[in-house]
């Protein structure tokens, strides 16, 4: 099994290079991964933000 890499808003967002409006209405839309709450705080799955980095270049 891979090592799971949490990664907070801001690596995100600089990651993709969206704003936390965008980040969150994509997410809304069905269009970004959900993010994981644990306690207050939301994390990320690196995997799946790294997939939908790589289906978004695919698709251009």
């Amino acid at each position: 099994m891979s090592e799971m890499i949490l990664l907070d808003f801001n690596a995100v967002s600089r990651k993709v290079g969206l704003s936390r409006k965008t980040i969150y209405c994509r997410i809304r839309e069905g269009d970004f991964p959900r993010q994981v709450k644990i306690g207050r705080a939301s994390r990320w799955l690196q995997h799946e933000v790294d997939d939908w980095i790589a289906s978004a270049a695919a698709a251009r």
